[in-house]
């Protein structure tokens, strides 16, 4: 005979606590908390807090007219808060007047020298420095390097305590971070989040692996240190994504290696030198590897190799697959600038690149990244013709004219499209230029409209070709599938 147990309510209200303790007991700990289950800032707050420093900086702007706003408007409050209520001249004819703003940064030597935002301090005409001991001190900036966002000051002071550098590279997604920083001037103020994501790359902006993560970040927290969980800054807040002006959850902080490089090239010659070999690239797509016989989609694309420039001295030619810099893999196109970039102009590197079906190994010396300033010519003027059917990939093509040719700079080659007929996968306007066709890992050279299309034909129908194409001043390579177009 067997007996099934009884229990009191008060005897299985016992049992269910001790099973949740023991199921709390064996979740690991997330970080160094107190409870086991969510990190204790405390100590992290305690020991780098000091470190930070608030940024006051005033500009002297000057205006034909100052905006007239009365103090019943209901925008005044809002710009006198923002510092950006003119101080009028007397009779109300401004000719100058100052503006007001903050910003966050960290000291990384006891001698005084502060790492900050290059736009909070960009057109300064005076810049205090506010220690978190409330001293307070006009710091002199030392340079600026806006590409990375990265500005140097130094003040004149001793022992002051100094926050340590870490390593982003070990950083990892769903890791805990921290930022102090002064938003909307609340000096030292501490809020947390976690790595949302690494190596984010945002428009207008290719040499920067931005971290991008959830910490609440607000105007004011520029130029402010991100923390790991360790106390080591990992990066410099500097950029939010926002409609409203606010945090809405997506920060963006510069990796405090690639800050460092520029804030000792500042230090040593007050400036930031860049590395460059001449090239344009594009991104591989799974289509274009293809094309260019590659088995899986890596590297940068070369569309483009400056004349007489050191790409070009060194053998690299268009339709090159750049996969290493000196042993270095290129994962994306992106990464090529950022690694060229970090190189010193001067230094002799070797680039292994793909080419028809094989790697080839070429030394090249890089040279210095100076502003661009070339103009921009524009594309080939339409000139009438007869109406002309599409080819296979719904695209209607025509030869270049000589005058055509003398105003595009074209010696030899190219294909101007003149219409793009049906649906049609892929980056091809009228207007371009093609330059080549390149399918089964070869690249065959556009000399005429006639050429390409016969080239299409022998095809089969669903095939993807790659094509070079110029635009403008720009050349790059399009993938489109033939039988696209409305002919077939």
């Amino acid at each position: 005979m067997s007996y099934a147990p009884s229990f009191t309510p008060r005897a299985l209200l016992r049992v269910a606590l001790v099973a949740l303790v023991g199921l709390f007991a064996a979740v690991p700990a997330l970080g160094q908390g107190r409870t086991g289950l969510l990190p204790d800032f405390t100590e992290l707050y305690q020991r780098q807090g000091p470190a930070v420093v608030s940024i006051d900086v005033t500009q002297k702007l000057r205006r034909q007219r100052a905006p007239e706003i009365s103090e019943d408007d209901p925008f005044y409050e809002f710009f006198r808060r923002f510092g950006q209520i003119p101080r009028q001249a007397p009779g109300g004819q401004e000719r100058q007047y100052e503006a007001q703003s903050t910003g966050s940064g960290f000291i990384i030597s006891a001698d005084g020298y502060i790492v900050t935002n290059a736009h909070v301090v960009d057109d300064a005409s005076e810049v205090t420095v506010r220690l978190s001991d409330k001293r307070e001190f006009v710091a002199r900036v030392i340079g600026n390097d806006r590409r990375t966002d990265v500005a140097l000051l130094k003040i004149d002071a001793k022992e002051l305590p100094r926050v340590t550098i870490g390593d982003p590279e070990r950083l990892k997604v769903g890791e805990w971070v921290v930022a102090i920083g002064k938003p909307f001037g609340l000096d030292n103020t501490m809020t947390a989040g976690i790595v949302s994501a690494k190596g984010r790359d945002l428009p207008q902006e290719n040499l920067v692996p931005f971290i991008q993560t959830d910490v609440a970040i607000n105007p004011g927290n520029s130029g402010g240190p991100l923390f790991n969980m360790r106390g080591e800054v990992v990066g410099i807040n500097s950029l939010i994504y926002s409609r409203t002006g606010g945090y809405m959850g997506l920060a963006f902080a510069v990796p405090i290696d690639v800050a460092m490089n520029a804030v000792n090239q500042l230090k040593d010659r007050g400036r930031v030198t860049r590395g460059r070999i001449g090239v344009q690239i594009q991104e591989v797509s799974k289509e274009a590897a293809a094309a260019f016989g590659l088995k899986q989609a890596t590297g940068a694309l070369v569309n483009g190799v400056e004349k007489s420039g050191p790409a070009a001295k060194a053998g690299v030619e268009v339709g090159d697959i750049i996969l290493k810099v000196d042993g270095r893999d290129v994962g994306s196109s992106n990464d090529l600038p950022r690694i060229i970039t970090g190189i010193h102009p001067g230094t002799k590197v070797a680039l292994t690149v793909w080419r028809k079906g094989t790697q080839k190994d070429l030394a090249v010396t890089v040279a210095e990244l100076k502003d661009d300033t070339a103009a921009t010519p524009g594309r080939a003027k339409p000139v009438p013709k007869e109406k002309v059917k599409p080819n296979r990939m719904g695209l209607v093509l025509s030869d270049l004219t000589d005058e055509q040719r003398k105003e595009l700079d074209l010696k030899t080659g190219g294909v101007l499209v003149d219409d793009v007929v049906g649906v049609v996968r892929g980056n091809v306007q009228p207007g371009d230029i093609v330059l080549a066709i390149v399918h089964g890992g070869q690249l065959t050279e556009a000399r005429s409209a006639g050429q390409v299309n016969e080239y299409l034909a022998r095809l089969d129908k669903g095939v993807a070709v790659t094509l070079q194409l110029r635009r403008g001043d720009n050349q790059f390579f399009a993938t489109v599938k033939l039988g696209n177009g409305d002919a077939q």
